[in-house]
């Protein structure tokens, strides 16, 4: 799994690529929560563009996100979802606290 931030102004932009699943998910979060800690944006992006398999374990993955960003006050946006990882999700109905384009 590769996590890839980049971002400026109080906006950063997280982009996945490999799988994310059980094996992966707590080093996922662990590394977003310090990156989030270190740079307190308002605006997180996730781009899922470059995933190539994911399991439940990645619905855990945006909730802490979001669950961050709420803390901050700030929005998640997720990007690029490719068609499997978008089985899981909307299976969950996260669209009613995550904005998906």
């Amino acid at each position: 799994m590769e996590l890839i931030c980049t971002g400026e102004d109080r906006e950063l932009r997280v982009s996945l690529a490999g799988e994310v699943d059980h094996h992966r998910a707590r080093g996922l979060m662990e590394a977003m929560d310090r990156e989030i800690g270190v740079r307190l944006p308002r605006r997180l992006t996730l781009d899922l563009g470059g995933v190539t398999f994911m399991d439940s374990s990645g619905i855990a993955v945006l909730l802490r996100a979001y669950k961050r960003m709420a803390e901050l006050g700030g929005t998640v946006t997720v990007r690029n979802v490719p068609e499997q990882a978008g089985k899981v999700l909307r299976a969950t109905g996260l669209e009613r606290l995550l904005r998906f384009e």
